[in-house]
């Protein structure tokens, strides 16, 4: 798998940069407001969050390029 992956739900409240099987940031939408997450999974929950946003996001999220995802960062304030 090659590294970083992004997605984001298919609502479109937040959005995700997978960097590692390990690792993952989040931009949550709260109205105006866009906040950046960074989690590092501890648990196992953690590990099956990333796995299925990797390989079986259909249901749940969309695939996006990094354009897309930058354009969203940029909102953070």
């Amino acid at each position: 798998m090659d590294y970083p992956q992004y997605r984001k739900y298919l609502n479109d409240k937040a959005y995700f940069k997978i960097t590692s099987a390990a690792a993952w940031e989040e931009i949550q939408v709260l109205g105006n407001k866009y906040i950046l997450h960074e989690f590092t999974v501890n648990i196992f929950p953690d590990r099956n969050f990333i796995y299925d946003m990797t390989f079986d996001y259909e249901r749940n999220w969309k695939k996006i390029t990094e354009a897309e995802y930058e354009e969203i960062k940029k909102k953070i304030k």
